[in-house]
């Protein structure tokens, strides 16, 4: 979760649009690669969805969701890939970062607040854990180092 003052005080974070019809707006997100971190994987793929590279590194949640994939979406998959675990990485831009989306994996953005998850969250059990992890968040940002 990406946060940046916002131009009217507070906190945004950084939602992506996918191409999609479901689900489309999302946190950064992506897989950890051999080798990385989890911190690591989240900064890059950071970069390859929204261009940026200048943010500081605020913390680990101490949330993981985790579930398994139905059997319908197991077919498509590994024996040994079940499911996904799904850990969060906290980061603080600054207020004029500029984002740059490819126009293909990602095809937009939002900076939002705490009011605006459910507009464009629109899974129930997705909203939930982005309003907690904005809360998190707001939390280590008080903490965090000036810009």
């Amino acid at each position: 979760m990406l946060l940046r003052k916002g131009p009217e005080g507070g906190f945004q974070f950084l939602l992506l649009h996918k191409p999609r019809k479901n689900d489309a707006w999302q946190l950064p997100q992506g897989g950890v690669e051999p080798g990385e971190t989890v911190p690591q994987a989240a900064l890059r793929e950071l970069e390859e969805e929204a261009g940026i590279t200048n943010c500081t590194y605020l913390g680990e949640s101490k949330r993981v969701y985790q579930y398994d994939f139905p059997a319908s979406f197991r077919r498509f998959r590994p024996d040994n890939v079940c499911g996904q675990r799904i850990a969060y990485v906290f980061a603080l831009a600054d207020e004029d970062v500029e984002v740059r989306v490819d126009g293909k994996e990602v095809d937009g953005f939002l900076w939002v607040g705490s009011p605006q998850i459910t507009a464009s969250v629109r899974r129930k059990e997705y909203a939930e854990i982005v309003s907690g992890l904005y809360e998190e968040a707001l939390s280590l940002v008080s903490g965090a180092p000036s810009l």
